[in-house]
């Protein structure tokens, strides 16, 4: 009998691997990461790794002379080369061919043991066998299965999850099949359909002569991207005016617009990137009931000879009314030092519980809850960050120091949301958010019930017109075959589910390299006190022209790779492949009370579905994602008791387990 150990089961050169998996953490345009959120998603050269290691006999690198020992040395050695090789991120095309080759050789000889014919790569490669088939039954983010494809492998994806099921619809299936230009297809982008002799035209069926063709789905993707910017743009931009440089000196142009990019800004105004807020409650003191900011830090800018802080003025104003509250005021202080702004910008809000910066009295986290669920926490605006066209850095201004106009009229943006809603049909998510003491969630404490009270007006305002441009572009692609025009659809729906991610009353203001950072720091909705609202025609991190080129750069790299994906959506504990089908189980699967998956992902979930969950209605026409077939060990489903959690836990992932060595072929490894 053969020894068909794998490579995985001996040696591989996990340091070298894990070195360059840290490496490509650090990429930032184009990566797979880069399409749409997905957390706990392992780096594409792990994945490569252990699906090579899966695949390839521990006696590939092993020289046939010599001692034992020394053939065994010397075959680890040359594992470590060649895998080092292979592992490095994006990938040397010559390198991963080698592998395919590796793979396909191995294959084919276990192929011509199971069969009793011989089997050849060359087979293979012509579809008179098949290829290795490799099962990840908790798919999630589809980073396995990209680089089993990449392997080529025919690689299968599962997952119970529906925002999971559209991202790796969108990294497995599309770029695949329609990633490269087609002359026979309808589309916007490429050139028009050529005429035959006597005037004909030889495109496809639907390619009229002279009618524009498929140019490629980043191609088309970034067409109708741009297409949803400027409508968008056109009906919402005034909400993002631009404001006058108190620092310019000369005479200003009228703007005929309130809104613009770099290229359209007038001399003497400045871009605004975002927004920074404080929550506030009403000071429990009878006496004083000034408003309180519940801000945990103010600074804006920390690096070498810059520090710039918002410092709180409590000052009485002189115009306020009898019936106003006292507000405090906040200024923009800049050192070179530290120490050198006079004040501790992290002195302030501990977990919650403020002091009145006018009579001392602390509003503790009880009472704050308190304030929330009674409808009384509100907002107060701090500053606004801009960038000045033609200059380098952050321009930091506060907010009380902006004409009024310059700053979002809450009950006028509702007025314009309820109109919206009404004459699209589109509704403001009011899907409730997961019970109080939930895994990873500390926001409901505070009075929030719905997930669409995670946003501003402003905020809400902007991902509606969003949702229904992208609604309207699905009407005006109309030209475009079904398939086509869904998979267009499906990229405009994963990009307003990432700008909610980027554009929530959750996301902070990160000092450190000045960049406004996402909701998700991590893979949980913890209550936050500061927040920044995201100007979407900036040029700050997060702004919709980055977030279009980051999946259309992202589709690119996805459609390099040749062979499409078996994707599906259902559960781990029952899957449908028949038995003994698969070569290789490659799967990372949740780790105990680890990720809420289920529970966070209803937060992109609400965004999909209004944008393009028409297109996939078995998929999402319920309130949120599935919860009771999902393997967590989340107490708050079982009362409490986290015992118990465990134990559903570990019967669901025994359950998956079994079922994947069912479909798996005798013999062979899960890994």
């Amino acid at each position: 009998m053969s020894d068909d150990r794998r490579l995985i089961e001996d040696y591989l050169p996990i340091e070298a691997i894990s070195a360059e998996a840290s490496r490509e953490k650090s990429v930032r345009k184009g990566h797979i990461s880069t399409l749409h959120l997905w957390w706990a998603r392992r780096p594409l050269v792990a994945c490569r790794a252990a699906v090579y290691g899966a695949l390839v006999p521990a006696s590939r690198f092993v020289p046939n002379s010599g001692g034992e020992a020394k053939r065994k040395s010397l075959g680890r050695a040359n594992a470590a080369k060649f895998v080092t090789s292979l592992c490095k991120y994006p990938g040397d095309p010559k390198v991963i061919a080698e592998a395919q080759r590796h793979i396909l050789e191995a294959h084919a000889e276990r192929l011509t043991r199971e069969t009793g014919q011989p089997v050849t790569v060359a087979d293979i490669e012509a579809g008179r066998a098949p290829r290795p088939k490799v099962l990840d039954m908790f798919a999630g983010g589809g980073a396995i299965p990209l680089e089993a494809l990449r392997l080529g492998c025919e690689a299968y994806a599962l997952d119970l999850n529906p925002v999971a099921h559209i991202i790796q619809l969108c990294t497995l299936v599309y770029p695949q099949k329609y990633g490269q230009p087609d002359p026979t297809a309808r589309g916007m982008t490429g050139p028009p359909a050529p005429l035959a002799p006597g005037g004909r035209g030889v495109g496809g069926e639907g390619v009229k002569p002279g009618e524009t063709t498929w140019g490629g789905l980043a191609k088309e993707v970034r067409y109708w991207g741009e297409w949803v910017l400027k409508k968008v743009k056109a009906e919402i931009g005034d909400l993002y005016p631009l404001i006058p440089d108190p620092a310019f000196q000369g005479k200003r142009e009228p703007l005929k617009d309130l809104f613009g990019t770099e290229e359209e800004v007038p001399p003497g105004y400045l871009v605004p990137v975002a927004y920074l807020w404080t929550r506030t409650v009403t000071c429990k003191n009878p006496t004083c009931k000034a408003v309180v900011p519940l801000v945990r830090q103010t600074w804006l800018c920390k690096k070498k000879d810059r520090y710039v802080a918002l410092k709180m003025v409590a000052k009485a104003s002189r115009g306020r009314k009898p019936t106003e509250s006292a507000r405090v005021r906040f200024e923009v202080v800049e050192a070179k030092t530290e120490k050198g702004l006079g004040f501790d910008p992290a002195g302030f809000s501990k977990a919650g519980n403020a002091t009145c910066p006018f009579c001392g009295t602390v509003a503790n986290n009880d009472y704050v809850k308190e304030e929330g669920k009674a409808g009384r926490m509100d907002t107060q605006p701090m500053a606004v960050v801009c960038t000045r066209p033609g200059a380098r850095g952050k321009v930091y201004l506060d907010a009380d120091g902006l004409d009024a106009k310059l700053l979002p009229d809450d009950d006028a943006i509702r007025h314009r949301i309820a109109a919206l809603c009404e004459r699209t049909g589109l509704t403001v998510p009011d899907e409730p958010m997961p019970k109080p003491g939930t895994l990873g969630f500390r926001v409901q404490p505070y009075g929030i019930k719905t997930w669409g009270e995670l946003f501003t007006p402003r905020q809400m305002l902007s991902l509606l017109t969003f949702a229904a441009a992208v609604r309207e572009a699905q009407k005006a692609n109309s030209g475009l075959d079904a398939e086509r025009a869904k998979a267009v659809a499906s990229y405009m729906g994963l990009f307003v589910s990432t700008m909610s991610d980027w554009n929530s009353a959750l996301a902070r203001w990160i000092c450190v390299g000045e960049k406004l950072g996402d909701t998700f720091g991590r893979q949980a909705l913890p209550m936050v006190w500061d927040f920044a609202e995201l100007g979407p025609f900036g040029n700050a991190s997060g702004n919709v022209s980055d977030r279009l080129d980051n999946t259309c750069t992202a589709i690119g790299l996805f459609s390099v790779v040749e062979l499409d994906g078996k994707e599906d959506r259902g559960s781990a504990t029952t899957q449908t492949w028949t038995a003994n089908e698969v070569d290789s189980v490659v799967t990372d699967p949740p780790y105990y009370d680890n990720v809420p998956y289920a529970d966070i992902s209803d937060f992109f979930y609400v965004w999909i579905k209004r944008s393009v969950g028409h297109l996939y209605p078995e998929h999402f026409s319920g309130q949120g994602t599935p919860k009771k077939q999902e393997a967590v060990a989340d107490a708050s489903r079982h009362g409490g008791d986290k015992r118990k959690a465990n134990t559903v836990y570990e019967g669901m992932i025994a359950q998956s387990l079994a079922e994947a060595n069912r479909v798996l072929k005798p013999g062979l490894l899960q890994s």
